[in-house]
C-alpha cells in the first residue's frame, strides 16, 4: 500500500488512503497525512458495537501504533445522529460480545478501544449522541471534539445494569466528582455544551465543522516532534508496555461486580422492559 504524505496545509485536506482492517465494513479507516481516521460505520444501528466493530477498531489502533507515519488517531461515527449507542443488544444476546476466543478482543476492551492503550494521541470526534458505550469511548480518548447536537451520559442504571466499560470509574475522575456521580446514579445525559463546561470535551462546534475541527486539533499536535508527543502521552497516562497498572484494580472490581449484577433479577427485568418498551418493575434483587 502506498501512503500519500501531505504535510502541507491541513491533514483534513490530504488525500485519503484507505487502510484495510477488520475484514468487513463495520469500521472504516483511512490515512490523511499523518492522521488515521477511524469511523464506526453502522449508522443503521446507531453505530452500536458488535464483534466486527471490536475487530475493526482494535486492528486500526494496532495499525496506527506500528506505523511511524501515523502520529494521531481520530475516532468518529458514521451519519449525523449517533456517535455510538453502546453495545448492540442483539449481538450481545448472540454471544458476540464475549467471552472471546480471540484474546486480543478481551485485552483491547469494549469496542476494541477502552483498554487499548496506544502511544499515539487519540481524538474522539463525537458526531451525535454518545450514550453508554459512546461516552466510555470518549472517556478513553485523550481529547474530544463534539458537535453541538452531541450528548453524553451513562444511562445503564435505568436498564438494571451498569457502565462496565470504564465509565463507572472514569467519569467521576474526569469531571467534578459529585457531578459525575449524579450522572452515573441518575442516568441523565449531559449536553455537548455542559460536557465542554465540565472539561469532558475540548471543543464544541457545528456539526458541519466537526471533522475539520478534529483534524485542526490533530494538526496542532502534529506540529510537534512525534516521539516526544508519544513519550509525553505514556507518562501522562501511566502507560507501560501497553497497559495502565493504576487501573488494574478498577477493572478487576468492574468484572467482579458486573458478574454479580448481571445475574440479578433486576438486570433481567431491565432488559425485558427495554425489549417490551415498558417501564421496569424493580425488586432490588
Amino acid at each position: 500500500m502506498t501512503i500519500t504524505d501531505d504535510t502541507a496545509g491541513s491533514s483534513f485536506a490530504a488525500t485519503p488512503v484507505p487502510v484495510p482492517i477488520g475484514g468487513n465494513d463495520a469500521v472504516l479507516a483511512e490515512q490523511r497525512g499523518h492522521v488515521l481516521l477511524v469511523t464506526l460505520n453502522r449508522p443503521e444501528a446507531r453505530n452500536a458495537v458488535n464483534r466486527d466493530v471490536y475487530v475493526g477498531v482494535g486492528e486500526a489502533l494496532e495499525y496506527a501504533e506500528t506505523r511511524a507515519d501515523i502520529w494521531v488517531v481520530i475516532v468518529t461515527g458514521a451519519g449525523d445522529k449517533a456517535f455510538c449507542a453502546g453495545a448492540d443488544l442483539k449481538a450481545a444476546a448472540a454471544g458476540e460480545l464475549g467471552p472471546f476466543e480471540d484474546e486480543r478482543l478481551s485485552r483491547w476492551g469494549f469496542a476494541g478501544y477502552v483498554s487499548h492503550h496506544i502511544s499515539k494521541p487519540t481524538i474522539a470526534a463525537v458526531n451525535g449522541f454518545a450514550l453508554g458505550g459512546g461516552t466510555e469511548i470518549t472517556l478513553a480518548s485523550d481529547l474530544a471534539v463534539a458537535a453541538e447536537t452531541a450528548s453524553f451520559g451513562l444511562p445503564e442504571v435505568r436498564r438494571g445494569i451498569f457502565a462496565g466499560a470504564g465509565g463507572a470509574f472514569r467519569l467521576p475522575r474526569q469531571i467534578p466528582t459529585k457531578i459525575g456521580m449524579e450522572a452515573i446514579l441518575t442516568g441523565k445525559p449531559l449536553t455537548a455544551r455542559r460536557a465542554h463546561e465540565l472539561g469532558l470535551v475540548n471543543r464544541v462546534v457545528p456539526f458541519s465543522d466537526l471533522l475539520p475541527e478534529a483534524f485542526a486539533l490533530a494538526d496542532e499536535i502534529i506540529e510537534n516532534a512525534p516521539l516526544a508527543v508519544q513519550v509525553s502521552k505514556r507518562i501522562a497516562r501511566g502507560i507501560t508496555a501497553g497497559s495502565v497498572a493504576s487501573e488494574d484494580a478498577d477493572w478487576a472490581r468492574t468484572s467482579e461486580e458486573g458478574q454479580a449484577l448481571l445475574s440479578s433479577r433486576d438486570a433481567q427485568e431491565g432488559m425485558r422492559a427495554f425489549a417490551e418498551k415498558r417501564a421496569p418493575r424493580w425488586e432490588g434483587r
